[in-house]
């Protein structure tokens, strides 16, 4: 088996940190990619039934979980990944597992390493980690936090 694309989803909980050791192994073992997601949620318009809504507000606020998630996907690159020589960010909006899942087939992932548990424990199907594992063809290893 080749492995020339690792997937490591994370939220930047310390559970989810817990697999960057074997990621970082993995990728210099086999000289793989490393492909980095962070999802952020999809907020419903809560304003809306609140009194007024400004959409602008909504998007001022995704932008700046947007350019946080990116400093910190950085900071995680230049402190743990040896800068990163074949690395890959990604940030989505949604529900985690649904685009784990996209960015599997999109960037045709080899292999996916993850966190049994990140800060969400449960969704109404299963974790995350579970629903990743039941729907996808590639491996995926699952670290325990």
């Amino acid at each position: 088996m080749e492995i020339e694309r690792i997937l490591w989803p994370t939220d930047f909980s310390e559970n989810a940190a817990v697999a960057l050791p074997l990621v970082t192994s993995l990728v210099e073992k086999y000289g793989a990619e490393i492909h980095i997601l962070y999802v952020l949620r999809d907020y419903p318009a809560f304003g809306a039934h609140y009194g007024d809504y400004d959409p602008q507000e909504q998007e001022k606020m995704r932008q700046w979980e947007k350019e946080t998630a990116e400093k910190r996907l950085d900071e995680i690159c230049n402190q743990f990944l040896n800068s990163c020589p074949l690395y890959k960010r990604h940030i989505r909006v949604g529900e985690p597992a649904k685009e784990i899942l996209k960015i599997v087939q999109s960037e045709a992932i080899d292999m996916v390493v993850m966190a049994n548990r990140g800060t969400e424990s449960h969704f109404d199907f299963g974790s995350v980690a579970d629903r990743v594992l039941k729907c996808t063809s590639v491996p995926v290893v699952m670290v325990p936090a």
